[in-house]
């Protein structure tokens, strides 16, 4: 018989959680999240080429970030948060407008100004309405363009493709296949071994990197080396956050706005895409109720943004969730209690993961030399789980039309590009029904329980 757990503490707006008093260890979770920190530490790269901060003191910052991603579950927010992945590029484009000694400055502003928008979103209750009032086709749209521009950093001239196409081409072909291929689920039915290599999500998949890399000669042999990682926080402390530095020049604050506001749409996607996986599950799992906030989760992932702001400005970003590892581990959640007896467990125990491979040397230098094959599965997958989400939130066929076009502009002007063009096609086409759009029954006869498992 099954150990029960009590409830969770209530918190104002929270519902607090902690290991092994309110769920148990999942070491499947765990154990991928300690190779998982391989995306986390992908985030060093893009701070030292943009920010000229040497590798230690960024990985200071990776590791504040990774302690701040276990606040979602532990308050109630059933999911694995990440980074704003697909605004990474709109952020960038921004920062370089301004040379590499005022960045700094132009990055905390623009983390501290967003964070403070999504607090303001989720204390008010606005970020609950705003995603009930968009309409359909530009919900749609912009959970897409997030998956088509994804996809697009990986494959872009001089992307991690270039750098690693066999590796990447075998381990996102391994992670499909274990994931979503209908032979392989018919396969888990019937053997055991099988169906313990299905639980382990993208896990096999990095392994595999780590091999295949060094044998097509895409990267070398990692040089394992034994003991603590050594983050520096003095330095980090002392010459990249506002105690080091002071705070930004007002004018940093009113020309980041539009960044953030850009970012922001890229945010209420991964919104939209958390509440509908957690939704596809919930036929799975009558036995735990799980509630889905987006005013929780906005005053969590604003609160992460805010603090990071001052103690760790960090251009990866908080976001409120890592598509990729949150279908992961809700695909195993949805076999039932056996698998995972709560998905805040699953989500939980993976992010303990990830903080402890963080700090284990032999996992950092064992990940190292395929980082950005990590960081382009990661990517790829998030492409794909977008894209079919976001189709799924269109009503008709004209829906569909509207949200390709959003995401095609989406994907290749930028954030508050596609966002206005969606506004005005809607306004055009549904005039007086802007919010309300049509339905002619696209998906009603979906049935999402015979569907989702073998997707």
């Amino acid at each position: 018989m099954s150990r029960s757990y009590p409830n969770p503490w209530k918190a104002g707006p929270f519902d607090v959680r902690l290991p092994f008093l309110h769920y148990r260890f999942e070491w499947r979770d765990y154990s991928q999240g300690l190779v998982m920190c391989a995306v986390d530490l992908g985030a060093i790269p893009l701070m030292q080429e943009l920010l000229g901060m040497p590798f230690e003191a960024a990985l200071a910052i990776v590791v504040i970030n990774g302690l701040l991603y276990l606040l979602h579950h532990m308050l109630g927010d059933p999911v694995i948060p990440g980074w704003i992945t697909p605004a990474i590029p709109l952020l960038t484009l921004y920062l370089n407008e301004f040379p590499v000694e005022q960045r700094v400055h132009a990055l905390i502003a623009f983390q501290l100004l967003l964070g403070a928008f999504s607090i303001t979103l989720g204390a008010t209750g606005l970020a609950a309405k705003v995603v009930r009032v968009v309409p359909n086709a530009l919900r749609a749209g912009i959970v897409i363009g997030a998956g088509v521009a994804a996809v697009q950093g990986v494959f872009a001239a001089g992307g991690r493709f270039e750098t690693f196409p066999w590796t990447i081409s075998i381990a996102v072909g391994l992670a499909f296949f274990l994931m979503y291929s209908n032979a392989f689920k018919r396969l888990q039915r019937r053997s055991r071994a099988a169906e313990f290599l299905g639980s382990l999500g993208i896990l096999p998949a990095i392994l595999v990197a780590v091999f295949v890399a060094p044998m097509f000669g895409e990267a070398p042999w990692p040089q394992i080396e034994w003991g603590i990682s050594s983050p520096d926080f003095v330095t980090m402390f002392t010459q990249y956050t506002v105690f080091g530095v002071g705070l930004p020049p007002v004018m940093m604050f009113v020309t980041a706005i539009p960044t953030v506001l850009a970012a922001y749409i890229v945010v209420f996607g991964d919104v939209i895409q958390a509440k509908a996986v957690l939704s596809e599950a919930d036929a799975f799992r009558p036995d735990e109720k799980v509630v889905y906030d987006p005013n929780r989760a906005h005053l969590i992932f604003g609160g992460r943004n805010l603090l990071m702001g001052i103690f760790g400005p960090d251009n990866a970003m908080c976001g409120p969730l890592w598509a990729a590892m949150h279908v992961t581990t809700t695909e195993r959640y949805k076999k039932g209690p056996a698998s995972m007896q709560s998905i805040f467990g699953g989500a939980g125990w993976f992010r303990w993961g990830t903080n402890t491979g963080l700090f284990l040397l032999p996992i950092v230098s064992l990940l190292e030399p395929i980082l950005g094959v990590a960081l382009a599965l990661t990517l790829l997958i998030q492409g794909f789980v977008s894209i079919r989400v976001g189709i799924m939130e269109a009503a008709s066929r004209t829906d569909l039309g509207v949200a390709g076009v959003i995401a095609a502009i989406l994907a290749t002007k930028g954030a508050a590009w596609g966002f206005g063009a969606g506004i005005v096609l809607c306004l055009l086409i549904y005039t007086v029904d802007f919010f309300r759009g049509e339905s002619d029954g696209l998906f009603s006869e979906k049935p999402a329980e015979e569907d989702s498992p073998r997707e």
